[in-house]
């Protein structure tokens, strides 16, 4: 395949849009890029030098301040996200992040300073991104836009076990509230709201393998080649 395209992600937390993304990407050569550990690791840098994001003024010193980078491990295979040159891969999936990034992925500036980065990545094509705005604010005409979604009580579970390896006294019921929150503002906030592209096809992965949701995702890839 020479000629590439941009395949956009987008959907809820936890309906398995960053593994579809990544085992995509490595099925076509293509990079991947998680739109989502940007939005986290700039939180987490609001959180470790306490910067008051209500604030416009220390929002902007703030971002002044920060570096993102992707950068490939070599063990693994899988792309990983650096702040100021610190692996923060890791880091970043802590549910004190979780807890905050909705609201300052809500900032304008925030969003703006991200999706400039986001647009230069995707310059030369040949990528796979996931996130919540890619196929709409992002990449409005990526080649192939893909909306995943999933039963609420399905991406609970994923999420719980997810964080309860990392974190055995996380509860059920921490979880969903969290997810419920990021939903909401996800959804309702003012800049670049999460929704579906009029273009985009949808995914449900509610009872999917990856294979099954490689292999219609490859047919879609397909079509769209030029």
């Amino acid at each position: 395949m020479d000629k590439k395209i941009i395949i956009t992600i987008d959907g809820w937390s936890s309906c398995g849009k960053s593994t579809l993304a990544k085992q995509l990407a490595r099925e076509l050569g293509y990079v991947y890029i998680d739109s989502g550990a940007m939005y986290r690791s700039i939180t987490l840098y609001f959180l470790r030098n306490h910067v008051d994001w209500t604030h416009a003024d220390l929002v902007h010193e703030a971002l002044g301040n920060v570096k993102l980078e992707f950068h490939a491990n070599h063990k693994n295979g899988q792309s990983e996200m650096f702040l100021n040159g610190e692996n923060v891969e890791y880091v970043i999936r802590d549910l004190v992040v979780a807890e905050k990034v909705s609201e300052v992925a809500a900032i304008r500036e925030v969003r703006e300073f991200a999706v400039k980065q986001q647009q230069e990545m995707g310059s030369k094509k040949g990528i796979v991104m996931d996130g919540r705005d890619i196929g709409t604010v992002v990449f409005p005409t990526a080649e192939l836009k893909i909306f995943m979604t999933a039963d609420n009580a399905i991406r609970v579970q994923r999420r719980f076990k997810e964080l309860y390896e990392k974190n055995p006294n996380i509860t059920i019921e921490e979880v969903r509230a969290n997810l419920e929150m990021r939903d909401y503002i996800d959804s309702h906030r003012e800049v670049s709201p999460l929704r579906q592209a009029e273009d985009a096809l949808v995914l449900d992965n509610s009872h999917l393998t990856i294979r099954q949701q490689l292999d219609i995702a490859l047919g879609w890839v397909k079509e769209r080649l030029p």
